[in-house]
């Protein structure tokens, strides 16, 4: 049975129980002496751990003490669909001082050791999303199980917060999964579902909602647990779990993958790691004091501070609409034009994270068949990590069909088109869908540099027309770009934001000019990167200091996978537009002459092909992707280099950081907000400096003035710092 609100209250007038209307925590006592410890934060959806809770958990936990008719506890939830989410994030943002977060944790670990203490059994039925704050209290409770719903995931995501578990979730998790799943838990955030939590040992059983009160209580009673421990059964795993030398050495392997991704920049998978070792090592009574310390640290850091300002912003966006009091249009059939690999990846999202029926037209059959073939590919994936099953494939690959006509088409509610760069072959789709489709169906026009205003320029309804640019791989990536021209109604807009939205998007509605806002900031890093290689700098030593500088990979490597033809195109577009600061070095026409498009043609600035491959050895000596040397000649380049590594970023970073401000002023992006979650969302700007604009403020716009400055009197005017930054500077304004 699910407990609900009307189900406790109901139990609770049975019992008589004393229900508090003010409390998170409530006891239901059962007339077989479990009492159920019902968690209902008042007034909110889902269940948050929050600073205020600490003394209503104190007492509720003296009334189970004071009550010898209670034999055993089940920790449930009052919420329908979700356990504990974790803890209010907005609790830590209010703290002052890192004395004021340390006794926040402390105040947790003690209630959480004072569960663990109870001498009756305390069993957790977890039923929906129990993370961080949510899965250490489950940790504490004496057994933990859990419904075999899609709904339930369990995890420690605090990470992603640049924080860790505060709750003592370093010292209790390594002790129930073992270190290196812990570890690779805590480093990563990632959610465990039912099965794998059984399979690992985090809980003692999984089974159908239905019946998981009525076990959880039948564990209670009988007080027996199942234990699933299975991190101990090879050789290799008893030595590296069951000994300190073991032990050591998965640790110096955490750290070193630790640094290699993070580079430094983050500091709280360190202090994890830190954590669970002195627990381990030394003492629980010590690991849970460094918890708290770490714990303290980290939510005073700036790399924290950042990373939860972007937590509440992308929540603000959530809530949302496209046009504020404007209300989308229904959406429950849609179409995509174009098989290729966007046309596909667009029908995934939409197919399996908005689960909507979609239509794909191309003009052969084979362009759908590839289309099709790139979910089926993506789905197998998911049945062979057991992330879904066999029918749940079945059923979604069920909701895209194909067509190389334009059935089917009557009644769908969007088109989304993805055909070729090319202006004419657009307006001619706006006008072939407006015969096929209803007077209301909004045409979205996923192109990544053609203005939306000349693509509608011809159409019947151009108020149906917008743009929605997604960006490659669409899985993946989580932005989308809207783009309304000046004819597109608010209606339209606000449509396609909740559209955007079920695919399990962040959409920014940005203006319709040339490179819209993302290509538009990215496109002077790149040239910067592109200029800095004609004048020597080695490709691998560009790449290298944008990566250490926090990008996922650097402009070399990005334009490969990307395309350099891709580039080549969108380059003129806005330099037509926008001016002789987005020129590409003409030399790079050298590159397009010699068949070399990057990853896709298995020639680019890096090796793709069985050269690569090449000499065991030689991999051995150089780890990651190998160069192609054979670019420096066709280039007419000597790659000496003679930049620091600091000096390369700060050249290419700050192209991009001018950029982001014109485009704030010219409104371009609504705010400066919007503008920082597309740079780290759209590009892989580090999340860590909280995106262009909030780092501005970091540098200060008066001193970013005069660094423009001096590099625009040393590498030319390109360089010049845009009005809006040099009023900042005047006027001493920040963006936040």
């Amino acid at each position: 049975m699910s407990v609900d609100n009307k189900e406790v209250s109901s139990v609770q007038a049975a019992k008589g129980s004393a229900h508090n209307d003010t409390s998170a925590f409530n006891l239901v006592r059962q007339d077989n002496g479990i009492a159920h410890l019902v968690m209902d934060v008042v007034n909110d959806t889902m269940n948050t751990l929050k600073a205020e809770f600490t003394q209503q958990a104190a007492d509720v936990l003296d009334e189970i003490r004071s009550d010898p008719t209670i034999t055993g506890i089940v920790l449930c939830s009052g919420k329908e669909d979700s356990f504990i989410a974790g803890a209010d994030i907005k609790m830590i943002d209010d703290c002052q001082s890192a004395q004021e977060v340390a006794a926040l944790s402390q105040q947790g670990q003690k209630i959480l050791f004072e569960i663990e203490q109870l001498n009756i059994p305390v069993v957790a039925a977890i039923h929906g999303a129990c993370l961080g704050g949510g899965l250490e209290l489950a940790m504490a409770c004496h057994a933990r199980i859990c419904s075999d719903s899609t709904k339930t995931a369990l995890g420690l995501p605090e990470v992603q917060l640049g924080l860790l578990p505060g709750g003592g979730g370093t010292q209790r998790l390594p002790k129930l999964v073992g270190v290196q799943k812990a570890l690779d838990m805590m480093l990563t955030g990632k959610q465990l579902r039912a099965k794998q939590a059984l399979k690992v040992g985090l809980v003692n059983d999984v089974v159908p909602h239905s019946i998981l009160i009525a076990t959880a209580e039948k564990m209670a009673l009988t007080g027996s647990f199942k234990n699933n421990k299975v991190f101990k059964s090879s050789a290799i795993n008893k030595f590296l779990e069951g000994t300190s030398v073991g032990r050591n050495i998965v640790y110096k392997q955490a750290t070193k993958g630790v640094l290699a991704k993070t580079k430094g920049n983050y500091p709280a998978p360190i202090n994890i790691i830190e954590c669970v070792k002195v627990g381990m090592e030394q003492s629980s009574s010590k690991g849970y004091s460094i918890e708290a310390k770490h714990f303290s640290e980290l939510a005073m850091s700036n790399v924290s501070a950042q990373l939860r300002n972007l937590f509440f912003a992308t929540t603000a966006m959530k809530k949302e609409q496209g046009i504020a009091d404007v209300l989308p249009l229904k959406i429950t059939k849609t179409a995509v034009l174009g098989g290729g690999l966007m046309g596909g990846g667009i029908a995934f999202v939409i197919a399996t994270k908005a689960k909507m029926p979609v239509r794909i037209k191309d003009i052969a059959h084979q362009g759908i068949s590839h289309a099709i073939k790139y979910s089926y590919d993506l789905l197998v994936k998911k049945v062979k990590r057991r992330f879904i099953r066999d029918s749940e494939m079945q059923k979604q690959l069920s909701m895209i069909t194909g067509t190389v006509d334009y059935s089917g088409f009557k009644d769908v509610d969007i088109v989304v088109e993805a055909v070729f760069e090319n202006l004419e072959l657009k307006q001619n789709m706006v006008a072939e869908v407006e015969q096929q489709t209803k007077l209301t169906t909004v045409f979205a026009s996923n192109t990544s540099s053609l203005p939306i205003g000349k693509i509608a320029l011809k159409a019947l309804r151009p108020e149906n027309v917008i743009g929605l640019h997604y960006f490659s791989p669409v899985d993946k990536m989580p932005l989308v770009e809207i783009i309304p021209h000046d004819k597109t109604s608010d209606q339209t807009i606000s449509t396609t934001v909740a559209f955007a939205k079920k695919q399990g998007k962040t959409p920014i509605v940005v203006k319709d000019k040339a490179g819209f806002y993302v290509n538009r900031i990215l496109a002077p890093y790149m040239n910067e990167a592109a200029i800095l290689l004609l004048a020597g700098e080695p490709i691998d030593k560009l790449d290298k200091a944008l990566v250490n500088f926090g990008f996922p990979v650097g402009p070399m490597q990005l334009l490969d996978e990307v395309g350099i033809d891709v580039g080549a195109k969108i380059g003129p577009i806005l330099q037509a537009d926008l001016g002789e600061r987005f020129a590409a070095p003409a030399a790079f026409d050298n590159l397009l002459a010699d068949g070399r498009l990057g990853k896709k043609s298995n020639k680019g600035f890096y090796l793709y092909n069985k050269e690569a491959s090449k000499g065991f050895l030689n991999q051995l000596k150089k780890k990651g992707k190998q160069v192609d040397a054979s670019v420096y000649s066709l280039l007419n380049v000597n790659p000496v280099g003679h930049l620091s590594a600091d000096e390369i970023a700060k050249r290419c970073v700050y192209m991009m950081l001018n950029e982001a401000a014109r485009c704030v002023d010219e409104g371009i992006v609504r705010n400066a907000r919007d503008g920082d979650i597309g740079a780290i969302f759209g590009i892989g700007f580090p999340p860590f400096l909280g995106g262009p604009l909030r780092y501005i403020d970091k540098i200060g716009a008066a001193k970013l003035v005069e660094q423009l400055t001096h590099l625009s009197q040393q590498h030319g005017e390109r360089y010049t710092p845009c009005n809006a930054l040099i009023s900042m500077a005047e006027k001493g304004e920040c963006y936040y």
